[in-house]
């Protein structure tokens, strides 16, 4: 398509002279208050809005930095709580003063950590011989000391159960229950009996069961042996319930997550070690976004960012804690600092309209009968030139000598533009403009569907007829063309006989392949409808090569002069198929991946792999049969294909029966022909460990 028009069809000519009085458009400004106006108010409120918003976000960012100071004091007293109850232990142990096996002061010790730090949910022991000892709170009423020992009771776990009442604790039950638990398997045990001092898990498993915690745990030696394992754990239960005493605004929570954005906490004021946190996570989502936009981080500053979700903002800040890998983000409704914004800025913006309606209602009057009127006539004749219809493009009169002069100049442009209207596409060159797409060199690359289409014999029939042969060219393009843009193909060029058309550009469309073979199949039967015959008589026959890929679309060519086109190996091969045709004596062969873009909505059978003109490398081509109308495919082709494999895997004597067998139901098949008798060829002189199953097309 050739898209560039002299410049002398777009230059503007002078006006012809108006006998009546004009005026200056200059007196029609005063129509431009009520802009003006309205404009003023826009930015004040504009303005107003941003201060508001502002402010808004330095009271969220105020409220999370009171909220990062107390998470972070206390995630930093329960490690440090945690450090200092296995300290304590620890040295009780190294100097001696208790001994592991000792039950009696051990369960004391243990007992009396659990009571004085609040925070810590557990205090356990493993022994290299599978045994475990722990102390684990219930709540704030109730805490257990449980034993799995390898020789008392094998198999069970032993269960002291105990109240706790005002400055001491009272024994209320001891059970034994089945336990499969076996500490040795833990990490948490299995690192620190290899290790050289404490360090913290993440913990999930426990004897009664799977609890999300983290433990701080390290051996234990006495004169320099090895007696085991002290961890001492804290439930994550026990961060849920602090984050539901923090006030995030009104509606506003706040999560802790781990780096991978795994949840570790969130508010829940009943979670405790018997009650799991059933927290409030429809915010969780924007937390996640937050870690994942705020990606690795260093240091401890606050990331802030403004996150969107079903239509509403939030302010959304995420803060490093003391504890590795940990982060807590915070999200609050911007709504919560905006809504009484809103309604002010509503109430203003509804007083605003009202004074400017009236004050248009008056503008409006003076200004319908010397600048619209006038204007939306001059606009209709824009259209008519913008649909190219430019024998309806009348001359205005106008008082205003602008408006007079710019109907003047869309006359003679529309003049100037007729005489090339026949050689632009209009339809074409309107989606170019309505792109954006500007008449210089450039393109880019897309996944687009192209088709050739070439007369059967035009070379001897156009001998034969000579000059004759133009009006039943240009019947044969005409009825081609009409089918083509009638199924949203863009005509590309005529070379001679050929036609050159592609599907999804300058418009997009998803099913370009789907739309582009069903182009090709009404084009066949429209010139068979239409009656288009030779000088002898016969209906005139064309071949088809369609193919689908990524190839380079837009204006190519230089500032002179520019074709809106594809270009790239897609294309060529598109061609060399439309060739092909005459080798299989086909209608219309199709590229492998229009074949997978059609699956199911077109019936295809493969032809043979073969290595067109100019290419080397083996290529699956497939016949376009028609549209697909059932489930079933046709005997004959399934005949075909499976003789077509048989051939691949060198089964010559069982490719010839299915030929044969295709044949015999669709007699005349010059590709099954074709194919068996390279079978029979090649069972008499045999395939060397050269031989190849693509065939070779010499010519294009």
């Amino acid at each position: 398509m050739n898209a560039v028009l002299p410049r002398s069809a777009l230059r503007r000519l002078r006006p012809s002279s108006v006998k009546a009085m004009t005026v200056s458009i200059r007196l029609a400004v005063s129509a431009l208050v009520l802009t003006a106006i309205l404009l003023t108010a826009a930015a004040s409120s504009l303005l107003w809005w941003r201060t508001a918003e502002s402010i808004s976000r330095q009271l969220a960012s105020t409220i999370n930095e009171q909220i990062v100071a107390a998470v972070r004091k206390e995630v930093s007293a329960i490690v440090g709580e945690a450090r200092a109850a296995h300290t304590a232990i620890r040295t009780l142990f190294l100097q001696n003063v208790l001994d592991t096996r000792e039950a009696d002061k051990r369960e004391f010790v243990f007992l009396s950590q659990l009571q004085s730090q609040a925070t810590i949910s557990w205090v356990a022991f493993g022994w290299p011989d599978g045994s475990f000892f722990a102390a684990h709170k219930l709540g704030d009423g109730h805490l257990e000391m449980m034993e799995i020992s390898k020789t008392d009771h094998p198999g069970q776990r032993r269960i002291d159960e105990y109240r706790v009442i005002p400055g001491d604790i009272e024994f209320e039950t001891r059970r034994f229950e089945p336990s499969d638990f076996r500490v040795i398997n833990q990490a948490w045990f299995k690192t620190s009996m290899g290790s050289n001092g404490p360090q913290w898990f993440r913990v999930l498993d426990h004897p009664i069961g799977p609890r999300p915690s983290i433990a701080f745990a390290g051996p234990i030696d006495v004169y320099q042996e090895r007696q085991g394992v002290l961890a001492v754990v804290i439930e994550y239960t026990r961060l849920s319930r602090f984050l539901a005493q923090l006030e995030v605004g009104r509606t506003g929570t706040a999560f802790i997550l781990d780096k991978s954005g795994e949840l570790i906490a969130a508010p829940d004021k009943d979670a405790d070690e018997l009650h799991p946190a059933h927290s409030r996570i429809d915010m969780l989502p924007l937390a996640r976004m937050a870690m994942n936009e705020a990606g690795d981080r260093g240091g401890d500053d606050a990331w802030r960012r403004r996150l969107s979700s079903d239509g509403a903002a939030y302010e959304v800040a995420l803060t490093p804690l003391p504890f590795p890998g940990w982060s807590l983000v915070t999200v609050i409704p911007e709504a919560e600092f905006l809504a009484p914004v809103e309604t002010t800025l509503r109430r203003l913006v509804i007083g605003l309209a009202v004074g400017a309606l009236l004050a248009a209602l008056l503008s409006a009057m003076l200004a319908r009968s010397v600048i619209a009127a006038p204007l939306a006539r001059v606009v209709g004749e824009i259209r008519h030139v913008e649909n190219f219809a430019l024998d309806q493009v009348r001359r205005h009169p106008s008082r205003l000598a602008e408006i007079a002069s710019l109907s003047g100049a869309i006359a003679e442009m529309a003049a100037g533009l007729a005489a090339f209207r026949k050689f632009i596409p209009a339809d074409l060159v309107r989606s170019l403009l309505r792109q954006g797409i500007e008449a210089k060199p450039g393109g880019s690359i897309q996944e687009l569907t192209v088709m050739f289409i070439d007369v059967v014999g035009f070379t001897g029939l156009s001998e034969r007829m000579g000059d004759r042969v133009v009006p039943l060219l240009s019947r044969y393009l005409d009825v081609a063309s009409e089918v083509i843009v009638a199924h949203g193909g863009t005509i590309d060029k005529f070379i001679g006989d050929a036609v050159m058309a592609f599907w999804g550009a300058p418009t997009a469309q998803a099913e370009h392949a789907l739309l582009c073979c069903r182009a090709a199949l009404a084009c066949r039967q429209a010139i068979e409808a239409a009656g288009v015959r030779d000088d002898q008589g016969h209906l005139l026959q064309i071949r088809i090569g369609i193919n689908s890929g990524r190839m380079l679309v837009g204006n190519v060519g230089s500032e002179l002069r520019l074709n809106y086109t594809v270009i790239g190996d897609a294309v060529n091969v598109a061609s060399r198929l439309e060739g092909a045709n005459k080798h299989y004596a086909t209608q219309i062969l199709i590229g492998a991946e229009t074949k997978r873009l059609v699956e199911g909505a077109m019936v295809t059978r493969e032809i043979d792999r073969i290595a067109v003109y100019g290419r080397t490398e083996g290529l699956a081509v497939y016949e376009l049969i028609g549209s697909a109308t059932g489930d079933a495919r046709p005997a004959w082709i399934i005949h075909y294909e499976e003789g077509l494999l048989k051939y691949r895997e060198r089964d010559f004597a069982g490719a010839r029966y299915c030929f044969e067998a295709a044949l015999r139901q669709r007699p005349h098949d010059r590709p099954a022909e074709l194919m068996l008798e390279r079978c029979k060829l090649l069972e008499q002189s045999g395939a060397d460990d050269e031989w190849s199953p693509v065939a070779t097309l010499r010519s294009k």
